[in-house]
């Protein structure tokens, strides 16, 4: 089988929030990370606005495929991602917010920091001291420096070690 190549990333963390805030009113959210299922791909299509291949993905037996959802509105996906388990890391292959969470007139912010928090709390629940590693877009290397505490590994692979790990994981996770 062919190695699928690495995909750079290109989410933007537009705020670290305690869960996910409306853009209109103001008011926060609690989220839950759930399994992305068959059931849900309907909804997840480039006819949708959604930019990736969600399909491809769930059916690669190695990438654990999640959804971001609000507390008891579990069929509207707020933000998908694509995770792997390595030896000693979690590796994010792909995080996309949801349409109508990008851009300007988004509805809401905080799914991109929430995907990452999930993906660090993870890491620290396999035993890898919350150590995600994954490829940025060159040009947002110091975005994802500054926003996550990243840290270049070689090139435009990224990592975020224990520290800025466990800080993601209580700012978005303190009550689980």
């Amino acid at each position: 089988m062919k190695a699928k190549k690495s995909q750079e990333l290109e989410f933007i963390v537009d705020r670290l929030t305690d869960s996910i805030r409306n853009t209109i009113s103001g008011d926060s959210f609690q989220t839950q990370v759930l399994q992305l299922t068959m059931q849900d791909l309907p909804q997840i299509t480039k006819k949708k606005g959604w930019n990736f291949n969600w399909k491809a993905e769930l059916a690669d037996d190695v990438r654990e495929i999640v959804k971001l959802t609000i507390i008891n509105n579990p069929d509207i996906i707020q933000g998908l991602m694509s995770l792997s388990i390595e030896p000693d890391h979690v590796y994010m292959h792909l995080l996309e917010n949801a349409p109508f969470n990008m851009g300007k007139d988004k509805l809401y912010e905080g799914v991109a920091g929430n995907l990452v928090a999930h993906a660090c709390r993870t890491s620290f629940q396999r035993g890898f001291d919350g150590f995600v590693v994954f490829t940025a877009k060159t040009k947002l290397v110091e975005h994802y420096h500054e926003t996550l505490g990243a840290e270049t590994l070689s090139g435009n692979r990224m990592v975020i070690p224990t520290d800025p790990a466990r800080f993601l994981v209580e700012k978005y996770f303190k009550t689980q």
